[in-house]
């Protein structure tokens, strides 16, 4: 395998792992704010799995509710977050492909220019 094939391939594996993250957040961000059962088996296992991912996060702001409907700001914090991460990760693996000395130098132009 060429190394843009490896190169495609590990960004699509960061891109399907990311949205994986980012539906279990948007679950749990919409079951809270619907005010979900949480006895629930579907809300436990939501709850379960993303309060692993939103362990870091789950204090930074308050989370207002009225009538058992919750506006989790955390939640929204870790999507964003997440967000970020994987495409920093991304932007790691595309730094490593190969360039020619033209594209090098016009992209060195263009960062002086910014």
């Amino acid at each position: 395998m060429s190394n843009k094939e490896t190169m495609y391939r590990s960004t699509r594996y960061v891109w399907y792992i990311f949205s994986a993250i980012e539906v279990i957040l948007l679950l749990r961000f919409g079951l809270k704010l619907l005010a979900a059962n949480p006895g629930a088996g579907f809300t436990q296992l939501i709850y379960g799995i993303s309060g692993v991912l939103i362990a870091p996060f789950q204090y930074v702001f308050s989370a207002p509710s009225a009538g058992g409907s919750v506006v989790e700001f955390s939640t929204l914090l870790a999507l964003f977050v997440y967000w970020i991460l994987a495409w920093g990760i991304v932007k790691l693996i595309v730094m490593n492909r190969p360039v020619n000395t033209y594209e090098a130098e016009r992209s060195l132009e263009n960062q002086d220019n910014a």
